[in-house]
């Protein structure tokens, strides 16, 4: 690991300064993926800006039809909160699928959201309920955040404070972990809402996003059957070690159709 300076503020404002006027910062959230990637030294910030005292960043909250979480809120609390589990059951699912007991006592919703790793949980959750980021400066729709691989459409500086996911009719994750790291080869969040259905898929592509052949299908005839005649591409998925695109793109179509049937 490279030497870096260590900053601990206790204001979003006082983060965003000290962000501004370092060489080049880094915000730290929960840290699990930025600090094994310094200590391989392939990321060498001058300056850590961790987020740990900040006020206001942490808890759960409910109004109007949504769950609001603080960015800082660990994913066991997320995982292990009864009102989350009342209000929208595979949402506590989904953040109690995420790595391990230390990965969800240590790891924030926010941290995993602005780092868009392709295979994280969560994003498929922010795509498929058609959740908002509240950022220290504006709001983002959840459809349009998430832009390539482990790129997102914050500004230099800009702060994750919350996220806003509506509360859905139903909703279901289903998602097929790599068994070492519980990341999702492919997962996929089926919602249902009064509008319409809701399919957010992560894992298969370079970052989240909605499968909206699938949600044409099921918005005609809510069933697994619908989605037989669906042709999931896998033109531009990712493709290493764990699962072919072609495999995940398989993947997509098995998770979606088991959500389905949950949810029927």
């Amino acid at each position: 690991m490279y030497r870096f300076k260590h900053h601990r503020p206790t204001t979003i404002d006082e983060a965003q300064s000290i962000f501004a006027a370092c060489d080049d910062p880094s915000y730290l959230s929960g840290g699990m993926t930025l600090i094994p990637t310094m200590k391989q030294r392939l990321a060498s910030p001058t300056d850590l800006i961790d987020l740990s005292q900040v006020e206001g960043l942490t808890g759960i909250t409910f109004h109007s039809g949504l769950v609001r979480i603080g960015a800082f809120t660990r994913h066991a609390v997320v995982a292990n909160s009864a009102e989350v589990a009342k209000a929208i059951p595979a949402l506590a699912y989904l953040a109690a699928q995420i790595g391990d007991n230390q990965v969800r006592n240590r790891g924030t919703l926010g941290g995993s959201v602005a780092n868009s790793d392709p295979a994280a949980d969560y994003p498929a959750a922010v795509v498929g309920l058609g959740a908002t980021i509240v950022t220290s400066q504006r709001q983002i729709a959840g459809d349009t955040f998430f832009q390539d691989l482990f790129e997102t459409a914050l500004e230099p500086g800009e702060l994750i404070t919350a996220i806003e996911f509506p509360i859905p009719e139903k909703a279901v994750y289903r998602k097929f972990p790599n068994p070492a790291s519980r990341y999702a080869v492919a997962g996929v969040m089926v919602a249902r809402f009064p509008r319409g259905v809701r399919v957010g898929v992560t894992g298969a592509g370079p970052c989240a996003f909605r499968a909206t052949a699938l949600e044409n299908a099921l918005n005609q005839s809510f069933n697994p059957d619908a989605l037989n005649a669906v042709e999931i591409p896998d033109a531009g998925f990712n493709s290493d070690l764990h699962a072919s695109a072609e495999y995940r793109a398989h993947l997509v179509k098995v998770l979606a159709k088991r959500a389905v049937q949950a949810l029927c």
